[in-house]
């Protein structure tokens, strides 16, 4: 993982401020996008046992941008309907936000008052490669990939 390969999107610092990301993880961006939008402006422990509880296919994470044909989940937040369990997403998210909440707590911040004022997934690169097939043939494929970013401030 190269962590120098592009800078924050958001533009902000400030005394109160704690950052994380992480480059080119192996994931759904899909997936990532949807709790990227599920996961804004939450605290960030309330987000951590959320996504613990979707690890746990306890609850599901709503899907309001990619949901075609997604089936419709009971007990959303929102009066939402679709949603669906992104296990390895979830586990990725709770990697950076344990990060952030260590580099908060490093420069001095109480980690249990964080409040994530941002939060984006955007795709990496893709890696391309092939599917052996029947009769020596083969089937391009492409492996996504994400680069996620979380920004939180301390709330009192």
């Amino acid at each position: 993982m190269n962590m120098a390969r592009i800078d924050y999107s958001l533009k902000i610092s400030g005394d109160n401020i704690a950052k994380a990301k992480a480059n080119e993880l192996n994931m759904s961006p899909k997936h990532s996008i949807e709790i990227a939008t599920f996961i804004r402006h939450q605290r960030v422990n309330d987000a951590i046992a959320y996504l613990n509880e979707v690890v746990g296919l306890k609850k599901a994470i709503p899907f309001r941008k990619f949901n075609r044909n997604v089936a419709h989940k009971r007990g959303l937040p929102g009066n939402w309907d679709a949603g669906r369990y992104p296990v390895k997403a979830s586990k990725a998210y709770i990697r950076v936000l344990e990060s952030v909440k260590k580099n908060a707590e490093y420069i001095g911040l109480d980690a249990d008052n964080l409040e994530i004022i941002h939060v984006s997934a955007n795709r990496g690169r893709a890696q391309k490669s092939f599917f052996p097939r029947a009769m020596g043939r083969a089937t391009p494929k492409v492996r996504e990939t994400v680069n996620l970013e979380v920004v939180v401030r301390e709330v009192v």
